[in-house]
Order: C-alpha cells, then sequence, then structure tokens
C-alpha cells in the first residue's frame, strides 16, 4: 500500500486545498501518471502516482489539508494475480473458458469499470495543467434572493486562504506606506532611442520592469535595512538581491522571484520576466519559483491604477507599488511643464524600517529612474 500525501510546497506554506483528482475512485494508474491538483495561496501542485495499482481517494475536491497529510492512497491492483495465472491455457476447456481466462488483459489498460462508480469526471491522466483545472472545485452554485436584487455564493477555498493570507500579513506588522513620485521622461528617451537595436539584439523589448529592477538593487545597497525580515526577536538583514516582480494571472496575482538580480543584464531580465508571465498563464509556477525573495516590485499601472498602498508580500518588510504613467503639469526650474510622472509608493514594516530609511529608499529610487545612467554606470 503506498500513501498519496500532500507534499511541502515551500516556506511558512501549512495546508492545501484539493483542487481535482485526475483520476476515479478505483482506478487503476501506473507510476508517474497524474492523481491531484492541490491549491496553496498562489500555484497549484500535481502529485503524480509513485506505484502501480488502484487509487483509493480519502480527501475531495475542495477539502482544505494539512501539507503531509493522507489524501488518499494506491493498492496492489487486484487483476495481477488474475493476469500472472492467465499464461497457463493449461485445459483445452472451450472457447467460455478461454475468454473468461483472457478478459483480465484488458482491464488493466481500458478503465470503463473503474470509472463507473466515481464522483468525479474524466480520469485524464496526461492533462496539460493550467488555470483551468482549479475552477470545478471552487464553483459553488450562486443562489439569488427572491427579490432578485443580489446573489449568494460560498466563498471558493482558494479565496478563503488569499484572505487569510492578506488579513495576517496585515495584523502581524506594522505597515506604514510612503510616497513619492518620478518624471519618467529619461527612461522613456532611453527606450525610444534604444528599443530597436534592443529588440534586434537580444528578441525581448525593453520594458519599464527592468529598470525598476535595477533601481531597487540600487536602493538595497544603499539602504540594507530594507533588506531584511524579523525572525522572532531577531533582525536578518540580506546580502543577496532575490527580488519577487508581481505577475497578473487568471487565478490571482503571483510573485515569482529573479534571483541574484544585481549580477542580471536589462536583457536577461526582461527574457526571465516574461518566462514567468507565460509559465504563469499556464499554470506552470512551481513554489521553487515563489520562495526567497527579499523584496517585491508591484505594478499595478498595468490595470490602470494611479496610485495604491501595496500590502506586505511575508516575510518580507517592504514592497514597491508602481502605478500608471499620466501626463501631469509639473514645476520645473521656475516654469510649468508637462511631464509623464509616475506615483510610487513604499509600503514597509516600521518594527523595522525607520521612516528615514524608507524615504531614503524611495529617494534613491527616484534619482535612479529620472537620471538612468546611474544604472548603467552604476553612480
Amino acid at each position: 500500500m503506498s500513501p498519496i500525501t500532500v507534499p511541502s510546497v515551500g516556506e511558512s506554506i501549512t495546508s492545501a486545498v484539493i483542487s481535482t483528482w485526475h483520476v476515479a475512485n478505483g482506478a487503476t494508474v501506473k507510476t508517474g501518471d497524474l492523481l491531484v491538483t492541490v491549491d496553496t495561496d498562489k500555484v497549484s501542485t500535481e502529485i503524480t502516482a509513485e506505484a502501480s495499482g488502484v487509487v483509493t481517494i480519502t480527501a475531495q475536491p475542495g477539502d482544505e489539508v494539512k501539507i503531509g497529510a493522507t489524501i488518499g492512497s494506491i493498492g496492489e491492483s487486484a487483476a495481477a494475480p488474475a493476469a500472472a495465472a492467465a499464461p497457463a491455457p493449461a485445459a483445452p476447456a472451450g472457447k467460455k473458458e478461454t475468454k473468461a481466462a483472457a478478459a483480465p488483459a484488458p482491464v488493466v489498460e481500458a478503465k470503463p469499470a473503474a470509472v463507473a462508480p466515481a464522483p468525479v469526471a474524466a480520469p485524464a491522466p496526461k492533462i496539460d495543467l493550467s488555470v483551468a483545472p482549479a475552477k470545478p472545485a471552487a464553483a459553488a452554485p450562486a443562489v439569488r434572493d427572491q427579490s432578485g436584487r443580489t446573489t449568494r455564493q460560498r466563498m471558493s477555498p482558494l479565496r478563503k486562504k488569499i484572505a487569510t493570507h492578506l488579513v495576517n500579513a496585515q495584523q502581524t506588522a506594522a505597515i506604514l506606506t510612503t510616497f513619492n513620485e518620478v518624471d519618467m521622461t529619461e527612461v522613456m528617451n532611453l527606450r525610444k532611442l534604444l528599443q530597436d537595436g534592443f529588440v534586434a539584439r537580444h528578441g525581448v523589448k525593453l520594458g519599464f520592469m527592468s529598470f525598476f529592477i535595477k533601481a531597487v538593487v540600487e536602493a538595497l545597497k544603499t539602504v540594507p535595512a530594507v533588506n531584511g525580515r524579523i525572525d522572532g526577536d531577531d533582525v536578518i538583514t540580506n546580502h543577496f538581491y532575490d527580488i519577487g516582480v508581481a505577475i497578473g494571472t487568471e487565478r490571482g496575482l503571483i510573485v515569482p522571484v529573479i534571483r541574484d538580480a544585481d549580477q542580471k543584464s536589462f536583457a536577461d531580465l526582461e527574457k526571465e520576466i516574461i518566462a514567468y508571465a507565460n509559465r504563469g498563464k499556464e499554470g506552470k509556477i512551481s513554489m521553487e519559483d515563489l520562495q526567497g525573495g527579499c523584496f517585491t516590485i508591484s505594478n499595478g499601472g498595468v490595470y490602470g491604477s494611479l496610485l495604491s498602498t501595496p500590502i506586505l508580500n511575508p516575510p518580507q518588510s517592504a514592497i514597491l507599488g508602481m502605478h500608471t504613467i499620466q501626463q501631469r503639469p509639473v514645476a520645473l526650474n521656475g516654469k510649468v511643464e508637462i511631464r509623464p510622472m509616475m506615483y510610487l509608493a513604499l509600503s514597509y514594516d516600521h518594527r523595522q524600517i525607520d521612516g528615514k530609511e524608507a524615504v531614503t529608499f524611495l529617494l534613491r529610487i527616484k534619482d535612479c529612474i529620472e537620471q538612468p545612467s546611474r544604472l548603467l554606470l552604476g553612480a
């Protein structure tokens, strides 16, 4: 008997929600077949068979289970002894007995007999997992009241976990947000000047995010207190620069981590961001992709957000919120000019980071973006 257990999927993750069983209760599987998908706050994890045999399901879609919990088992196939006896056609007993002896062979391959009593539909072991498989477990029927003015629908288990995660972040840190604005003129001019050559050489466009990642790295070097976290009574300071970049998907926001961002070129950063975005749309982001970041950048500007206060991504102590670029009048050298401006918001844990450090951090980002040559020269 081989138990089917929920694997560990990352630090601080203690439970998961069963999304979809891809096989039926009583179905026969082979080692490596896809069995079930479980959801955590942001990602789906596929569990495959570690042995061949008959599946027994003990936890249903929608159930919340602990990491390491047993949600089913794989037992020895009942067809195995019969299959072993089949090669011995000892007596010429007639056609009826011969057909009966040969019957067990196709049972192992075709699963209609096992599928019939199953509550789970379509055991397709080779499904290409995307956002879609999670939907059947979360789809609770919506009920309209008698007046037809409102509709009540039970919150999906995954949405409950996301809500809990966000509330815990608010309750366990002293979150404060400071704001500034940045003139995007120089970055936009530089992108326009270099874009054609950049695309021809690297095969990707030069976006804004790579500039901000580089600016964040410079700011973290200037203000090391922001590059850390609180662990009990201790403050842990990181000496690496793994930057999380929030990416929107159909299931919600995910934050894959770009490792050693300080050592990567603009082209490397752009390629990695695109790769993460594509994998996020396909539902192929792993927990390893989301672990270990020391700082997060969230760009609400892609949705048109003018200003917001981002929520920390625990256990990190700070997060930068980018916003939409808007043409606004600004005073420059005693004159009013129209410039492409972006509001920046830095939310941080005030237990660890003082206001002076937060403001200095944000000003360093502003300087790097308004004078992008600083990023190229390291000045």
